[in-house]
């Protein structure tokens, strides 16, 4: 410690002030001469010459300024106190450095030995805290301005921001979430926040939280449905992390990101495909099925699909009919069935949508369309399903609708709107040009299928004969073949039979098949000769005329009169041999004149056979269709042809036909004609040799 002269403090006092931290220094008359310097003073500014004037003193003090307050206390006798005060100290020496330093500084007047006035400066270093609590103020203006860029970013994207504890009720949401939803956040709260999933992804929600929080998964993602402030529903996925402390997880908080548009990208890539696919069924009705099964349920609660009739069909002011030929409805909804012909009035939405050639699209109150809004058949459906709005949307093919879809949206499902519109407009243009070729195949299909039954006639009527012939087209092949049978009567009281089979199921086979029985039938009006010199004169004309085109057929003569005998004379060129039914139910099959296929050797000779046919015999023509199962022998086929016509010797000509082809046509590939003779009386005559 240093001292001021004798007549000072006492000495006891000023040692007062030695071990005191903070620093101490008085001063005596108006130049503020230095009488007392303590410890802490000498620690922090070093020793200084006693009776120096403090500016003289303090010379490496920039704040200079300081010393007027000195002035001050001196002059007005009042203290003066500062907390906190900067002071910055130049070391000595060249290159200094100086230090920032912080006082908390109290400067009061004092009396000094025999009356002298001096001046008493304590000072407090405040420079740890100082700089202590300017870095926490830092810090905490650093942490300010990065919440708020947090909360500006989340005001501005589409995120929702949440927390909830462990069970996930909810206990903090972002006001933006809460705009978002259109609901105030005493009504998200706790559960709150629970009304707003979609009904339909509440459970899977729920299933997918819990598995995650069992699991002590690190995350949980989901994407589910969300109603939003203007009451539509949209996708969000939702990414949440649990706060774990000591171990346990106390609260989870994640973010809901709006993905409708990402996820009806997703849909329409998934449904496109759908449609894709199924336009690669090779059947108009499987495509158009396939089409309805994908648009149900994922845009739609039912699906009607209608074909049309041609534009030459249709009369303009006429009701037109329109076959249903497929359909689908949703989970829990009544049936429609899928077959069924409507007429539609000409001033209906149905035919202001194939007359416009554009979608009639119509939005009403759940269970209540407008009067004539419905196909007739989807009326009742479309009340009790509590159908909200309707689409009709025309399919054109070659210039011209071909086909309508109709499309409901039902219940709580939202109503079809234009963006459903056009995803269904594009899954049926993906599938336009395998569609017009189905719809020109069923066009074809319709010809030759008109082809092949006009030419199909009703067997005559002979006396002592019963006649009959039955005709069923192939589901499988689309109703076209080249099946054929005839039977007339020549001018010389013969009754021709006919029955053969082109190969094909197109177009192409039912021209030809018209072709080889208009040739057999006017061979057979021309040539008084047997069966098998006709089949000779058939053959060599196929052979000249159609070379790439055989056939296989059978001809056969009944000749004999009203009260018997009968006699069949006949000639087979590859095709299935008749069978001959007696009464009892004896069967055997006539191969005594089995001959080449037509086609395959032009003009060879060919044999023919006569038959006696016993009275009340049957003899039964047919093609393959009604003996040929896939993977099958064609023997097996004719064992049970003969099987079951055994069973039926006995019944009407009618019953027994109409029987034969219930029992035996279950695979409907191919088409089947079949003609059947009955003689009413007669006697038996046995076999006559076979002839070339």
């Amino acid at each position: 410690m240093e001292a001021g002269h004798s007549g000072g403090l006492s000495r006891s006092a000023l040692e007062a002030f030695d071990p005191v931290p903070v620093v101490v220094f008085i001063t005596r008359g108006p130049d503020h001469r230095l009488v007392y310097t303590n410890t802490r003073f000498q620690e922090t500014f070093g020793k200084k010459r006693e009776g120096a004037p403090i500016r003289d003193s303090f010379t490496n003090v920039v704040q200079q300024q300081y010393f007027d307050l000195v002035d001050q206390v001196w002059n007005t006798g009042k203290p003066f106190y500062a907390a906190e005060a900067p002071m910055t100290v130049r070391s000595p020496g060249p290159g200094s450095e100086t230090m920032e330093l912080y006082f908390t500084v109290s400067i009061s007047p004092v009396t000094l030995d025999k009356g002298e006035r001096g001046v008493l400066v304590v000072a407090m270093e405040a420079t740890e805290q100082v700089n202590a609590t300017r870095k926490i103020r830092v810090l905490s203006e650093e942490r300010r301005r990065s919440l708020q860029r947090y909360l500006s970013l989340i005001e501005a994207g589409t995120h929702m921001v949440w927390a909830t504890d462990p069970t996930g009720a909810m206990v903090e949401m972002s006001p933006k979430s809460q705009r978002l939803l259109g609901l105030p956040w005493e009504e998200l709260r706790g559960w709150g926040w629970i009304r707003c999933v979609h009904p339909d992804d509440l459970a899977d929600l729920g299933k997918e939280w819990w598995t995650a929080a069992e699991q002590d998964a690190p995350l949980f993602e989901h994407v589910y449905r969300i109603r939003v402030a203007d009451g539509s529903y949209r996708h969000f996925r939702i990414r949440g992390a649990p706060v774990r402390q000591d171990g346990t997880v106390v609260e989870w908080v994640g973010t809901s990101t709006d993905v409708e548009e990402e996820w009806q990208e997703q849909r329409r890539e998934a449904l496109l495909a759908r449609a894709s696919a199924a336009a690669e069924a090779d059947d108009l009705e499987e495509f158009l099925s396939g089409i309805a099964q994908v648009i149900v349920p994922d845009l739609a609660d039912g699906c009607g699909i209608y074909l049309l009739p041609d534009v030459a069909d249709r009369q303009a002011d006429a009701p037109t009919a329109a076959d249903r030929v497929a359909g689908a409805v949703g989970p829990g909804l009544p049936t429609i069935p899928p077959h069924r012909r409507e007429r539609f009035a000409p001033d209906s939405p149905f035919m202001r949508a194939v007359l416009r050639r554009r979608p009639v699209h119509m939005v009403f109150p759940p269970g209540a369309p407008p009067p004539r809004a419905m196909p007739p058949g989807t009326e009742m459906w479309a009340a009790t399903a509590k159908a909200n709005s309707s689409l009709l949307l025309p399919i054109a093919t070659n210039g011209d609708v071909a086909a309508v879809v109709h499309t409901l949206a039902c219940g709580d499902r939202p109503p079809l709107n234009t963006s459903d519109i056009s995803l269904i407009g594009q899954m049926l243009e993906l599938a336009r040009t395998p569609l017009n070729k189905l719809m020109d195949f069923r066009r074809t299909q319709r010809i030759a299928l008109a082809m092949q039954r006009s030419l199909l006639t009703e067997p005559p009527k002979v006396p002592g004969l019963e006649i009959t012939a039955r005709y069923r087209p192939s589901r499988a092949e689309a109703e076209v073949g080249g099946d054929w049978y005839d039977s007339f009567v020549l001018p010389d009281g013969v009754v021709a039979l006919t029955i053969g089979d082109v190969a094909g199921h197109d177009l192409s086979a039912a021209v030809s098949m018209s072709q080889y029985r208009n040739m057999l039938r006017a061979l057979v009006i021309d040539h008084q000769e047997p069966p098998g010199e006709i089949l000779q004169r058939l053959d060599f004309v196929v052979g000249s005329l159609y070379r790439e085109s055989t056939a296989t057929c059978v001809y056969a003569r009944i000749k004999g009169i009203e009260g018997g005998p009968w006699i069949l004379h006949y000639s087979v060129a590859g095709h299935p041999p008749p069978l001959l039914v007696s009464p009892n139910g004896e069967c055997h099959f006539l191969e005594s004149a089995n001959n080449p296929l037509i086609g395959l050797e032009a003009g060879a000779p060919r044999s023919s056979a006569e038959e006696s046919l016993p009275p009340f015999g049957t003899v039964l023509l047919y093609t393959d269709g009604l003996v040929e199962h896939p993977g099958e022998h064609l023997d097996e086929g004719l064992a049970r042809l003969a099987r079951h016509a055994r069973a039926l010797a006995g019944k009407p000509l009618d019953r027994f036909c109409d029987d034969l082809l219930a029992e035996l046509a279950l695979t409907e590939r191919d088409d089947i004609a079949m003609i059947a003779v009955r003689c009413a009386t007669g006697a038996y005559c046995p076999p006559r040799q076979r002839r070339p």
